[in-house]
């Protein structure tokens, strides 16, 4: 059995671990309203792009801009192909192997996690989605974009894998502009057929949701005379307006407009998801944080219980010892 002073060292270990986790605790929910401000405000310019781009879509040609093109040139491909397969006959295994290796995809997958732990299972929920991802994409040529050091950790033996340090600081604009230029040129020079991002939706403290989410190629918001006809209710903060585009004039074009507001719509949609992982990080952390706080505060009970119980056992003793020793004089 533990003496005394073994069993007060752990409570007094435990109360120290306590007081870092309450501290822990409050700086995440510090950060998290912080994260939420920034999610909040930046939401009207987000709506405002979005709305933008639904409208503009749908003034111009689908295959007008870069950006919209592969997506169009892609599908008609898969659609050419699917009808050969299915009037030709079978190939040779070599021609079948050529028809792979043609067929074959590259993809960039950026994957959001936090550089420092702490903060349940976040980081676990992110890799395992991404691992799912590569599990079904083996036929395609796949690079990892890993920001955040758990994610390079996760992945660090991989090849074809790149890593951004973006540090523990809030994240801002600049960023996502940086990161948004790098993934846009890869796909306009045909070193990317495809970009998604992986991060963890904020939808409360307690709850975060992983979401993969295709950046390119661009697919243009759906605007509102297309979800009347689909039966729904019109949100003017998510969608298009196109009878206030229509009372616009345009200058020097609808497609000189929507050109240059793509690249923006892009940097707002990997914004957004920097913002969105921030404030499940913080969210994930002080929920843990808290968790941890209160099993130290069961388990420094417990400590104190056992601690009162050795102690009584302790003076039992003695006192009987006592009374033994006064007995034994009479």
């Amino acid at each position: 059995m533990a003496t005394l002073s073994d069993i007060k060292r752990r409570i007094n270990s435990v109360k120290n671990t306590q007081q870092i986790t309450r501290a822990m605790k409050m700086v995440s929910a510090a950060k998290l309203r912080r994260a939420q401000e920034d999610i909040v405000s930046t939401r009207p310019y987000a709506d405002k792009i979005k709305t933008l781009v639904g409208s503009l879509s749908g003034m111009v040609p689908s295959d007008s801009n870069p950006l919209f093109q592969k997506s169009a040139e892609s599908q008609s491909s898969k659609d050419t192909k699917k009808s050969k397969k299915q009037k030709e006959p079978a190939q040779p295994r070599y021609g079948a192997e050529e028809e792979a290796v043609a067929e074959k995809k590259k993809i960039e997958l950026i994957l959001l996690t936090s550089d420092r732990g702490l903060c349940g299972g976040f980081n676990t929920a992110l890799t395992r989605m991404a691992e799912g991802f590569l599990a079904d994409h083996t036929d395609d040529d796949v690079t990892l974009y890993l920001i955040g050091k758990r994610g390079a950790d996760h992945f660090k033996r991989r090849e074809g894998s790149k890593s951004r340090d973006i540090g523990v600081a809030r994240p801002d604009y600049a960023m996502a502009k940086a990161i948004s230029a790098e993934i846009t040129e890869d796909y306009l020079e045909d070193r990317a057929d495809e970009v998604y991002v992986i991060y963890s939706e904020f939808q409360s403290a307690l709850t975060q949701e992983p979401v993969l989410q295709k950046i390119l190629p661009a697919t243009p918001p759906p605007v509102k005379e297309e979800v009347a006809e689909a039966g729904g209710e019109a949100d003017t903060g998510d969608v298009g307006d196109v009878s206030d585009m229509d009372e616009c004039i345009l200058e020097p074009s609808a497609q000189e407009v929507l050109d240059s507001l793509l690249p923006k719509y892009i940097e707002v949609q990997v914004f957004r998801s920097l913002l969105e992982s921030s404030a499940s990080e913080h969210g994930a952390r002080m929920t843990s944080m808290d968790s941890a706080s209160r099993n130290a505060s069961d388990m420094i009970d417990n400590l104190t219980l056992i601690y009162n119980r050795v102690r009584q056992a302790a003076i039992t003793k003695e006192l009987m010892e006592i009374i033994s020793g006064a007995e034994s004089l009479k």
